[in-house]
């Protein structure tokens, strides 16, 4: 049974929030659900964010960049958790989410727009960051 649901919140929902619920999904051990959206979502996962995932061993077919909107309805998933993992999502005026989650901000910069030369190496690095607040997280949860 999962512990809780959780919510990463990004601007267009195509790289660090999908990186956030691919490695929490797995991490989480089906303890906890996570799910990504973005604000003004690009309509598509970055493709070095798939490429990352792929050679990680993530499933990736499932993973799409969407609205945050699709959580707020009655009949989405109860979130106890939104974590907004850019400082432009932290800033806006979230949608009222149901139940009243935690919320926190984990501020990473985007790889997205790093240039191409450098651009797989930004995804490492926002990878690997993700995953050490991700354990922590995990950690302070079964603390708390």
């Amino acid at each position: 049974m999962a512990a809780g649901n959780v919510l990463f919140l990004c601007t267009g929902n195509s790289a660090r929030s999908i990186l956030a619920e691919a490695l929490l999904n797995r991490l989480g051990k089906g303890r906890w659900k996570a799910f990504s959206a973005g604000s003004f979502p690009k309509g598509e996962v970055h493709p070095m964010a798939l490429r990352l995932l792929g050679e990680r061993g993530f499933r990736t077919n499932h993973l799409q960049s969407k609205s945050w909107d699709e959580f707020a309805n009655a009949d989405s998933p109860r979130i106890d958790h939104v974590i907004t993992v850019c400082d432009n999502a932290a800033g806006e005026t979230c949608p009222i989410w149901p139940g009243n989650p935690a919320r926190e901000h984990w501020g990473l910069v985007d790889p997205a727009a790093t240039e191409s030369a450098g651009q797989r190496t930004a995804f490492e690095e926002a990878y690997r960051l993700l995953e050490v607040r991700i354990e922590d997280f995990l950690a302070r949860q079964a603390d708390g």
